[in-house]
């Protein structure tokens, strides 16, 4: 059902590969009744069901939302686990394919974007406008080295204390205001109780965003040429709440490499989140904002 109450017929859908069974939902029909390409959503380590409310807020549009290589519903068979965004790009790649329905337009969050910009680099006529939203990659940074100790920081803290020592952690370094400096490091931890995070420890440490296996999201090197060359016209988008942390600093510095200027997107690094989520964001809002950039691109 969309942000107006009109209900949008979903199916779901299993692509089975050697390695992975990806899963993926379609929002309405294709090829898409309206003429546009369909519209794919994407974010890592979310999965498909984060995109449910700012999906609501288009019922005219196809969208597509899929859940990445070994999170959600898409269970790998690779034996791996670590998220490396060539690979889920080759994933998101393979989904385009299964659509036949041609180049897609595409808007992609946090590490969806990093995966997103592997695609274009990749396959270069698989997008025909990308709106990449706060990609989360630390080679673009002045401070850099000190971003890279900051988010050992995290795992070191999720290693010694478990999810809700590590997610405060988290929640600390993604909320920053500016570069990484002494201040940052000479802060002592976190209490997760302050957090409302739990301070047991269940004893797990397989936590995408928490551990090192994502650690190829955040280290991923834009490839500028490929991403000039490609046909694809590619949209940097920063929260109006973020553009000094973290995540909007990296957003940034990307849209300059690019030549751009980040476009500013109402609310912060999920501000397309609805009220089921504990971090909820301007979804109506942001989704207009998002019709407008890909109008305009049109």
């Amino acid at each position: 059902m969309d942000g107006e109450g009109v209900y949008t017929v979903v199916t779901t859908h299993l692509l089975k590969t050697p390695e992975v069974d990806l899963a993926y939902d379609v929002h309405g029909p294709l090829p898409a009744a309206d003429g546009h390409p369909p519209l794919v959503m994407i974010g890592q380590p979310m999965d498909a069901g984060g995109f449910s409310t700012l999906a609501s807020y288009f019922p005219d549009r196809t969208v597509v939302t899929y859940d990445p290589r070994g999170l959600g519903r898409s269970a790998r068979k690779d034996g791996r686990v670590d998220h490396a965004p060539g690979i889920q790009a080759a994933d998101v790649h393979a989904v385009i394919q299964a659509l036949g329905a041609g180049p897609v337009e595409m808007f992609a969050s946090s590490g969806g974007a990093v995966t997103a910009f592997a695609l274009v680099a990749a396959y270069p006529d698989d997008v025909t406008t990308l709106v990449a939203h706060e990609p989360p990659i630390i080679p673009v940074l002045p401070d850099a080295r000190a971003a890279e100790d900051a988010r050992a920081g995290v795992r070191d803290a999720y290693e010694r204390g478990g999810w809700g020592a590590g997610m405060a952690t988290f929640i600390v370094m993604t909320s920053w205001r500016g570069e990484f400096t002494d201040d940052y490091f000479a802060q002592p931890a976190p209490d997760p109780a302050a957090f409302g995070m739990p301070t047991d420890d269940d004893g797990s440490r397989g936590d995408p965003l928490l551990s090192d296996r994502s650690w190829a999201v955040s280290s991923y090197r834009p490839d500028i040429d490929a991403l000039g060359a490609a046909r694809t016209r590619v949209i940097v988008a920063v929260g109006e709440e973020s553009r000094d942390t973290f995540t909007g600093r990296t957003s940034v510095a990307t849209a300059e490499l690019l030549g751009q200027e980040a476009t500013v997107f109402p609310s912060h690094h999920g501000g397309f989140l609805g009220g089921e989520s504990g971090y909820a964001g301007q979804p109506e809002a942001f989704a207009h904002k998002l019709r407008e950039v890909l109008d305009d691109a049109c």
